[in-house]
């Protein structure tokens, strides 16, 4: 499956993991490209961040936090794109942590396929399902999300629905339309985040 590819590595937080002490593990790599990214030096597999941290070294950074961290979450980017995502999550699991996920959905199946050893996922709903393609430059993304939550709904464990607002994109009708497509499915709590200003780069 080869190796996770790491673009950074906070070694806690308490704030990306709700309820627990965590690690946070940046993965590159993501096949959508919304306009107010604020990770967008994650986008490509082969950024051109300075290297970040070798899967390798992050995992033995882990071993030694036992008993300090109780969680660890996969962000990025989007984890999803990583083959090697499955086989990272179990080590990480196997090191007794337990494992949260932040994801856009863009892979239903690959998402299906972990679902089972996370305990957590903050799951960004970006727009209407109909403007997604309009957001991320990618044709069936809304169709690819939408395909995604329905799994996390079906899979039963703790989550969080939020969505960045870019004000530049989404007004008050889409954010209307949002809340009706997310109550229909049954999901009441919806946490809406300003978009923050990129910042420039040198």
């Amino acid at each position: 499956m080869g190796t996770l590819a790491v673009g950074g590595f906070v070694p806690f937080t308490t704030v990306d993991f709700p309820g627990r002490h965590a690690a946070v593990v940046f993965c590159r790599g993501c096949p959508w490209r919304c306009g107010y990214c604020h990770n967008a030096h994650l986008q490509g597999p082969d950024s051109d961040l300075d290297s970040g941290p070798d899967w390798t070294a992050v995992l033995a950074l882990l071993e030694k936090r036992r008993g300090l961290l109780e969680g660890v979450v996969f962000s990025g980017g989007e984890p999803l794109l990583q083959p090697a995502l499955p086989e990272a999550v179990a080590r990480v699991r196997g090191l007794g942590y337990a494992v949260g996920l932040h994801t856009g959905g863009s892979d239903p199946e690959a998402f299906r396929r972990v679902l089972p050893d996370l305990a957590w996922v903050g799951f960004d709903v970006k727009a209407p399902w109909e403007r997604y393609d309009a957001l991320t430059g990618a044709p069936g993304s809304g169709k690819a999300a939408r395909r995604s939550l329905e799994h996390l709904l079906a899979e039963g464990i703790p989550f969080q629905v939020r969505t960045t607002v870019d004000p530049t994109f989404l007004q008050e009708p889409d954010l209307q339309r949002m809340r009706a497509a997310l109550t229909e499915l049954g999901i009441r709590d919806w946490t809406l985040q300003p978009a923050r200003p990129i910042p420039a780069r040198p």
